[in-house]
């Protein structure tokens, strides 16, 4: 992966994880996984983890653990009011980035 690609994974890691959550809660794992399957987004556990420990300190995320089927405990995520605010600027302002990104790139051949 080239140095671009990866500063720009790096800036949209929070919103996609933020997104994974939007309509309900999700556990780490499934987090990363639904994050893996998606061209361009293939975020690893070591990317996904801390960002969700850090949106949890911050009040973004309220966690629930419970045992899972096969043993260990399964951490469950779920966005806060403050965490859908959050998302909801986000997104504001990443489709207004692309737009104007868009625009920009019409017309130039690459």
């Amino acid at each position: 992966m080239s140095p671009w690609e990866t500063q720009l994974r790096k800036g949209l890691v929070e919103l996609a994880v933020l997104a994974t959550m939007v309509g309900g809660e999700a556990y780490g794992y499934g987090i990363v996984e639904r994050l893996r399957g998606l061209e361009g987004l293939e975020f690893t556990e070591s990317t996904v983890y801390p960002v969700l420990a850090r949106l949890a300190r911050e009040g973004f995320l309220a966690i629930r653990a419970e045992r899972s089927p096969s043993g260990p405990m399964r951490r469950y995520y779920r966005l806060t009011p403050e965490g859908e605010r959050r998302f909801r600027e986000m997104t504001k302002g990443w489709r207004a980035v692309s737009a104007s990104l868009s625009t920009l790139l019409e017309g130039v051949q690459g």
